[in-house]
Order: C-alpha cells, then structure tokens, then sequence
C-alpha cells in the first residue's frame, strides 16, 4: 500500500534543521575568517576568504592548555566510570537479593539530586581531602553524577543477555569473574560505548563543577577557558568562534565514530 507524504511534518522538520544550520554556519564561517572580513560581511554573508590566523590566536592565549586539561578530566572521568559500573551492572543483573535491589533504587535516587543543589558541599569534602584546585578534584565528582544513570544504562544492556549463555558457562565451569570477562562484556559493547560517550559527554561540557572546584589558570578546563576568552576578548569574534569550534569538535568526532553503538545502546538492545 502507497502511503502518504506528511508534507507538514517535513515543513516542520526542514524549518527545524534551518534554525539548527544557522549558527553553525555562523561559527564555521567566522572561524575561518579575519576579523576585517567578519566585520566587513557580517555573520550571515557568504564566505569570501580562508584563514586559520584565528586558531593560531586561540592557541597563543593559552587555549590548547585549556583543551588539554579537558581531554585529562574526560578521560579520568571515563576511567572511573568504566571501572566502577560495569562489575556494579553484573552484580545487580544476576543478584537475587532484596538488598541488593534496595541499594539500586536508592542509587537512582541520585537522578533526581542535581549537581547545583550539593555543589557546595562537595567543594567543601574536595578541600578537605586535598584534592582542590585539581584535575582529579574535577573528575572524581564529575564520574559520581555520572554513575547513577550509566549504571541504568548498562544494567538494561545486561538483561538483555540471555539466562541459557551464563548457563552455558557455568557448564563449562566458568566461575563469575570469568563469565563477567569473556561473556557479558563482549555482549554489553552497546552499553558500554553508550555509557562512555555520556560520560565523556558530561565531562567536557561541566561548566559548574570546575568554576566551584579550581581557581587556577593551570587547571582550567575549555568550557571555563571559553568564557574568560569571551570576557576578554569578546570583540574578536572570529577567534572566539574558533575556540567554540576546537571545543566541539573532538565530542562531535567521538559521536561519529560511536553513534552506532551509541543508539544500540540506548534502544537496550545492547546485548544481542
């Protein structure tokens, strides 16, 4: 059977997209533009010539540190997660105990505390443990905000693994860290991907966690290095345009590589 277009929805849908291309455009064209030419043209011209004098600019006020200091927070940020959850997800998957259960829902429970309402007494519990003003003071908290929902993810990701596979391991006289390792692992790369891309996603926009916990040039993140490039700089639009374009870049370039696995994942069949 034919079936109709639904020329509304997709009206709506290219408007959508229109309203989305826009700054985009915007931000690539300045990015690669002298500050003459942006002025010259405006922000909605076409491009007439191309630089990268700006990045260059971006780099010499020290942005490349701030980028650097990100990819440092995310990583460890990724690691704490990726260490801690996945043996969390197995243990409540395959427990039968109420306990163990109550503990879940009570970990969930964290969805709903936002980081603005206890971002002070963490700050406090950083100082206190000597951690302030560090990298590491930035990813610890930021892996504990991130724990809650990457442990909902994987545990939906495990169930989908089927009961006759961990009998079929147990047969074989696979004990649970062996099963863990050579089954439910290799099944749960949906999952797994899904939670390191929302985790990493997490850690390099956090704005709020490093304004609270640093002080320092040093251990400035970008987001934190985009907006004091604003304060100072906010009449060279060309070259803020291209710190905003080296900050989204390396999530957009991690999305592309795992959006497969990522919408696997997300959809819970991550363990077929």
């Amino acid at each position: 059977m034919r079936t109709r277009a639904n020329w509304p929805a997709g009206v709506l849908a290219g408007a959508w997209l229109l309203i989305i291309l826009v700054p985009v455009y915007v931000m690539l064209r300045a990015a690669f533009e002298s500050r003459e030419t942006y002025a010259d043209k405006g922000p909605l011209g076409l491009p007439t010539e191309f630089t990268l004098d700006n990045f260059r600019y971006a780099f010499e006020q020290g942005f490349g540190r701030f980028l650097a200091n990100s990819v440092t927070v995310a990583v460890l940020t990724v690691a704490v997660v990726l260490i801690l959850v996945p043996p969390l997800a197995f243990a409540i998957v395959r427990s039968d105990s109420r306990t163990v259960r109550q503990a879940f829902k009570v970990m969930l429970f964290g969805l709903a505390i936002p980081a603005q309402v206890v971002v002070i007494p963490v700050m406090y519990l950083i100082q206190y443990i000597g951690l302030y003003d560090t990298l590491i003071g930035i990813a610890l908290p930021t892996a504990a905000f991130a724990i809650p929902m990457s442990t909902l993810i994987l545990t939906g990701a495990m169930r989908e693994i089927r009961g006759e596979l961990y009998e079929a391991m147990a047969m074989d006289g696979s004990g649970p860290v062996r099963t863990f390792f050579r089954l439910v692992l290799p099944l749960s790369r949906g999952g797994i991907a899904t939670v390191i891309v929302f985790t990493a996603l997490n850690a390099w926009n956090n704005y709020l966690l490093p304004l609270v916990l640093t002080r320092s040039e040093d251990v400035r993140v970008a987001t934190l290095g985009l907006g004091v490039f604003q304060q100072q700089y906010s009449l060279n639009i060309p070259g803020l345009m291209s710190a905003i374009l080296m900050t989204v870049l390396p999530m957009l370039l991690i999305y592309l590589f795992a959006r497969r696995a990522l919408i696997r994942g997300l959809m819970g069949v991550g363990g077929k």
